[in-house]
């Protein structure tokens, strides 16, 4: 072999032929010591990922064993399989007796839950959306949707937190029952009802045998508003095209006129000066806002003394969002942490009907400094808050408003007197009914 070929060999790895020489030594132990570790640790992942695999497909064939036997029925299939090893390995009477029985006791309990369940249900709720107290009413139709009897089973009908079950009698082919059910309305909140589930049971409670026959449907419980139309909201009608600094090229009040320049509206160039000076002038304008109330209601827990607090606020929040959605003026609602939607009066009172107190590290000044950064358009704010909100904390937030912006505070305090007062620059209602909240706002605008 030429040398080129000797030296080709060597870099590519050994020549054919040539016997490899194994490290030999300490440092040759280690590298095998390394390669076995490395071996035994696939093998430990492979074996690892079969065993997963293994124990998802037997997991799946048992689900609906799982699912059918209580735990008082695996206890009691156990028990029986293992009175029988006993009994039969080590001769007992007693024990054998005892497998046979609770073996029998098995068998009555799978007769009890067989047959098919051919149902045709319809969950059928009167009102999706009802306020507080209001009456909600839902029904269930159960029919037999083939041509032979079955047997009476139960129906179950989660509600909230709950669980209702309303027995169904042997039905002929074709047959149908009614249920007629009331779903609880005294606090505000959005409730699940469904789905509709079919049990068969024995009476020991050793198998239970379910089927799904409807999806979950939501009941919106709204919070209680106050209708606010008429002298309520001259604080907000006060500031309907309010006058600004703000300079803009499209508006109603003139402001002045400037030299045209190239981009500028012709429409708004001044023809008069324009002859007069020989030089293109337009007009300029102050721009004239629309009314935005931004609404600040906090859902921390520390800022309320208790939950009817936090009620209150919530009414209040919701009442005057509903007033300016319906005189068409702009809202937004922010809470702690979130943005509810102010476009739609129903959208806003399904926001309002799922928020809950939280304890939180965020605080109204945070809420205020967030409703300053989110928009710039805003011409009133109202802080929603409980009684456990010092003045301090009211100052603060409020000076986190931008300016120009009216800033006011109701403070939701049940049975309290109303009242005002002053905090520096910001307005403080107090308020401790629903019902004195137009006469409140009309205090905060006249004042």
């Amino acid at each position: 072999m030429t040398a080129t070929g000797i030296a080709s060999g060597t870099a590519a790895g050994p020549a054919y032929g040539k016997r490899q020489e194994k490290p030999r030594g300490l440092g040759g132990a280690v590298a095998a010591g390394r390669a076995q570790l490395q071996r035994g640790r696939r093998g430990w992942v492979t074996f690892a990922a079969a065993a997963r695999s293994r124990a998802a497909a037997v997991g799946r064939v048992l689900a609906p064993v799982r699912r059918t036997f209580s735990t008082f029925g695996i206890t009691v299939a156990l028990t029986a399989a293992a009175s029988w090893v006993a009994g039969l390995m080590l001769g007992w009477l007693e024990v054998l007796v005892a497998a046979i029985v609770l073996t029998v006791t098995l068998v009555c309990a799978i007769v009890f839950v067989l047959g098919r369940f051919k149902y045709d249900v319809v969950l059928d709720l009167a009102q999706a959306r009802v306020t507080v107290g209001d009456r909600a009413v839902g029904r269930l139709d159960v029919r037999n949707a083939s041509n032979r009897a079955l047997l009476p089973s139960v129906m179950e009908l989660p509600v909230g937190t709950g669980t209702a079950a309303f027995p169904v009698p042997r039905l002929r082919g074709g047959g149908t029952h009614e249920e007629i059910f009331t779903i609880p309305t005294r606090r505000r909140s959005v409730i699940t009802v469904g789905p509709v589930k079919s049990v068969r049971a024995d009476p020991l409670g050793l198998l239970r045998r379910e089927m799904t026959w409807t999806n979950e449907q939501e009941v919106f419980v709204h919070p209680r508003v106050k209708n606010l139309t008429g002298s309520s909201t001259g604080f907000l009608k006060d500031l309907e095209g309010r006058v600004t600094n703000d300079i803009t090229s499209s508006d109603v009040n003139f402001h002045a006129l400037r030299d045209y320049v190239a981009g500028d509206d012709r429409r708004h160039i001044h023809w008069k000066t324009t002859a007069r000076t020989g030089q293109l002038m337009v007009r300029v304008f102050e721009e004239t806002r629309r009314s935005h109330l931004a609404v600040l209601l906090s859902t921390r827990a520390e800022d309320y003394a208790n939950e009817d607090e936090f009620e209150l606020a919530v009414s209040v929040c919701g009442s005057l969002g509903l007033q300016a959605i319906k005189e068409d003026r702009g809202v937004t609602v922010l809470v702690n942490e979130a943005t509810l939607h102010g476009d739609h009066r129903t959208r806003l009172m399904d926001d309002l009907s799922r928020i809950e107190l939280e304890s939180r590290k965020s605080k109204l000044v945070d809420l205020a400094r967030a409703a300053g950064m989110a928009a710039t358009d805003f011409s009133v704010i109202a802080f929603v808050v409980g009684s456990m909100v010092t003045p301090t904390e009211l100052r603060a937030a409020s000076a986190r408003v931008p300016a120009g912006v009216q800033v006011m505070a109701i403070q939701c305090v049940p049975g309290a007197s109303l009242g005002r007062h002053s905090i520096a620059e910001l307005g403080v209602l107090t308020l401790g009914r629903l019902g004195d909240l137009p006469l409140a706002l009309k205090k905060m605008s006249d004042a």
